[in-house]
Order: structure tokens, then C-alpha cells, then sequence
């Protein structure tokens, strides 16, 4: 089963290209340690939520903007073997001590890709989101993202994909749990949809809200939508 690494950070908005520059160095590093792919993205569209949202779940403050970003493994094993080795590089270390953004409300985990329709390539914009699930309802929602997926799809999205969480630690200050309000018995699902671009992606909501695979697909199950947090992304960096 492929695996992927989710990040979620705030950073100081003037810092922009700071982070990119950052970004790219530690995406270097990462590709010889076995990721595959590594996207950063920069918010663009992060609404409030009424019980949590991606803000909250990172301690945003009002000069800074949040980041959603995920490093992409053939497997958990690459995944291990690679955060290791990078633990273990003295070039990591004097990254870390020059941050552009406060590394201790980032959160983070690792997840297990579970749904997964279309392909890598083309995206400028990217929808990231964050949900708690029922952890033995694990097939019936991963059959609904199934269907929720298709009708993204056929709306012009490039690909979807779904993660299931599996190696989510707790934070000291913060961490994915807590972000979604995740209870006793819920597992933090980790979720992206990549689009050509904004405009693509706004006509593309539109479409996909009136398709009855996508709204029976919403509904029961189990999901607590009103803890799902999510926004949509200019992307920075696809190493």
C-alpha cells in the first residue's frame, strides 16, 4: 500500500518565498532519502469553520498563512526508512535551526493511501482537507470517497486521493487529533483534490454540489462534517 506523510504549518506571510526556498531544499533531501513526490501549498482560500478549522488547527495567527503539504512513499517501510535517514542528516539539522515558521505548531502523521483516481501532473491548485472517521467504518467510507471522487472527476478535478491515518502522534501544543476534535474510536483521515487552477476548481465545486453521488455520498455513515477542516491551495512547490 503507498503511503504518504500530511503537514499542516503556519507561516508569517512575508516569509513566502523564505519557505519556498526552504521548502525546496528539505524537498531535495527527502527525494534521495525515497519520497517520490513532494507538494507544498500555499493557502488561498482557508475559511473559518464553525466547531474547528485549519487556522485554528495550527494556531494561525492574522500575519500568517497556512500551509498544507504531503510527501508521497511507495510504502510505510520507505516512508520509516526515509524520515530516518533524514533524522540522522547533519544537513536537516541546520535546516531546522533556520525555520521561516514556528516548527512547533506544525502538525502532522502518516497515512495510508487508500482511495486514489486520477494522476499526478498539471495542478496548480490543490484542495486539502482534514476529517475525523469512525475507525470500523473504514470500508464504507472508503467506498464513499469512491463515489465523492467521481463526480470531482468528472467536474474537472485532476485526481483525488484519500488518506487513512495511521501513525498520527499527539502534539505538546497542537497536533491532527486535536485539529479535527477527533473523539475515542475516529481515525484522522488526510485528503487532497489537485485542480488545473482556481477558476477550474470554483466552476468545478459548483458542479460537483449538484451531483447526487456527492451529496447522498456526504450524508450519514457516521461523518461529522462539521469537523471536517479544509481549504483550497495555490500549489508552490511539486518536486
Amino acid at each position: 500500500m503507498s503511503y504518504c506523510s500530511g503537514f499542516v504549518c503556519a507561516v508569517p506571510t512575508g516569509n513566502r518565498s523564505a519557505y519556498a526556498d526552504h521548502a525546496a531544499e528539505a524537498a531535495a533531501l527527502f527525494r534521495e532519502m525515497g519520497a517520490v513526490r513532494i507538494v507544498e501549498a500555499w493557502g488561498d482560500d482557508v475559511q473559518d469553520g464553525e466547531v474547528t478549522d485549519l487556522r485554528r488547527a495550527v494556531a494561525a495567527e492574522p500575519s500568517e498563512t497556512v500551509v498544507f503539504s504531503w510527501i508521497e512513499w511507495p510504502s510505510k517501510e520507505a516512508c520509516e526508512a526515509g524520515h530516518k535517514a533524514m533524522m540522522e542528516d547533519p544537513r536537516m539539522e541546520a535546516m531546522a535551526a533556520e525555520m521561516p515558521f514556528d516548527g512547533g505548531r506544525l502538525i502532522y502523521g502518516g497515512f495510508e493511501r487508500v482511495s486514489e483516481t486520477g494522476a499526478a501532473g498539471g495542478a496548480a491548485y490543490v484542495d486539502g482537507a482534514l476529517m475525523p472517521a469512525p475507525s470500523d467504518a473504514r470500508a464504507s467510507t472508503v467506498e464513499r470517497s469512491a463515489k465523492v471522487a467521481e463526480a470531482l472527476m468528472e467536474a474537472g478535478a485532476l485526481r483525488v486521493v484519500d488518506g487513512w491515518g495511521d501513525d498520527v502522534p499527539e502534539g505538546k501544543r497542537t497536533d491532527m487529533r486535536r485539529a479535527v476534535a477527533a473523539q475515542e474510536g475516529e481515525t484522522v483521515m488526510f485528503s487532497w483534490i489537485e485542480w488545473p487552477s482556481r477558476a477550474v476548481r470554483d466552476a468545478g465545486w459548483e458542479k460537483a454540489m449538484a451531483d447526487p453521488r456527492l451529496t447522498s455520498a456526504m450524508g450519514g455513515g457516521g461523518l461529522d462534517l462539521r469537523r471536517m477542516i479544509s481549504g483550497g491551495f495555490e500549489i508552490l512547490l511539486d518536486a
